[in-house]
């Protein structure tokens, strides 16, 4: 008896306990913050950028080993991933988590990036800060530069290559969700958070690295991509899934729990597939027109740069227009996403060159002009028909004197 009520004990606690409402749990399209346990989140589309749910999202925290979502891309986009490697050893006695390095080894750069994205290896974050940088202090310098001129991050500084804390080491869920965006529009990185097991054979540790993340293994359609822990972070994690032409990223930070955290980011990707979903709204190149302004006739044109989507309520249809400022609004319910458009503009109306013409002609400056060029003509004339004359003349004189011999 006492076992089945301890069993009954454990699954009450699973189904009620914190970060987990039972309301919730039962109708996923419905999502409120107090259902998560994380102290700040986020919910966006991978494609667009759109937010569809939120928690303090600005508030500063500290990311722990999501960190590595940004080393690792920006190692991917600096970096040779056929360069050699060698361990350092500072790097060979990083703390936390590890891949093992040997201080001395030699580790293509590629290896280097599992190992920091699969496996949370601090100490490869280490090597590839000392690789690409010489010192991890410059290598954080360069890392945030890249941010803030690559992804657009305002309330991200990060101050070493893994997240072990320090205290101007700080991010928040909006940023990191802007970073894990910008970080899986790359096939490389996205192979990586993707990768479930590899095998590793290092000079000092030979086994098989599995990733942290346990959404790969649990959750439909997941597509990465990585969770963090330290005692003054608490348990952080950006997970990804993607189900038909539709992707979400969701962040959750400072949760009291890892179980708490998965909890968290299973709720926000339930959500959103339940509600929304992405469309394509315009190939690149497809046109447009708006009614031209006063001093054109006609419509101006005007074509898509890329291919544009838009999140939108299940079941709904975007209302999509051009902008007076030469922009595509698309309105979905409550969600709106613009884009820029690139302009063609209309020659000017032949009645409106006319007019051109004619104040032009009234210009002082053009009426001085065809004056001079009037009185020129007439010189000319004068000068030539003077000229001519003369010339005529002498040639009588010279028939002359030839008769009179």
């Amino acid at each position: 008896m006492r076992v089945l009520l301890a069993y009954l004990l454990v699954v009450a606690t699973a189904l009620w306990g914190p970060g987990t409402p039972l309301a919730d749990a039962e109708d996923a399209s419905v999502l409120s913050t107090d259902a998560l346990s994380g102290e700040s989140a986020i919910l966006i589309d991978a494609a667009t950028g759109q937010v569809l749910f939120e928690k303090n999202p600005h508030e500063r925290l500290y990311p722990a080993s999501i960190t590595k979502i940004a080393t690792g891309i920006y190692a991917i986009e600096k970096g040779n991933p056929d360069d050699i490697v060698t361990v350092s050893k500072k790097a060979r006695y990083e703390e936390g988590t590890r891949v093992y390095l040997g201080e001395g080894e030699q580790v293509p750069l590629r290896k280097l990036e599992y190992g920091l994205l699969m496996h949370s290896g601090n100490d490869a974050a280490t090597a590839i800060a000392e690789h690409l940088s010489q010192t991890t202090e410059r290598f954080a310098e360069e890392l945030n530069a890249y941010q803030q001129e690559k992804v657009g991050v305002t309330e991200t500084h990060f101050a070493n290559a893994h997240g072990l804390h320090d205290p101007n080491h700080y991010t928040t869920a909006a940023d990191m969700a802007k970073i894990a965006r910008y970080a899986m529009s790359n096939p490389t990185f996205r192979e990586i958070v993707a990768t479930n097991r590899l095998p590793w054979d290092g000079r000092e540790w030979k086994s098989e690295l599995i990733n942290h993340n346990k959404l790969l293994r649990d959750y439909t359609g997941a597509t990465g991509i990585k969770n963090g822990f330290t005692d003054q972070a608490m348990h952080t994690l950006v997970g990804s899934a993607k189900r038909g032409n539709t992707e979400f990223i969701a962040v959750t930070m400072r949760a009291g729990a890892s179980s708490y955290a998965y909890q968290d980011v299973t709720q926000m990707l339930d959500y959103g597939f339940a509600r929304f979903e992405t469309k394509q709204v315009a190939p690149v190149g497809k046109s447009y027109t708006r009614a031209a302004e006063p001093r054109h006739d006609g419509l101006i044109a005007y074509t898509a740069m890329d291919d544009l989507y838009a999140t939108v309520p299940k079941g709904t249809e975007p209302l999509v227009e051009v902008t007076a400022y030469g922009q595509l609004s698309i309105q979905a319910g409550d969600l709106q996403i613009t884009y820029p458009l690139l302009r063609h503009d209309p020659p000017p109306a032949p009645a409106k060159l006319e007019l051109a013409a004619k104040s032009l002609q009234e210009h002082p400056a053009v009426q001085y002009g065809l004056l001079f060029v009037w009185l020129g003509m007439n010189l000319f004339m004068i000068s030539y028909t003077v000229t001519r004359s003369r010339r005529m003349r002498r040639e009588r004189n010279r028939d002359w004197q030839r008769r009179a011999y």
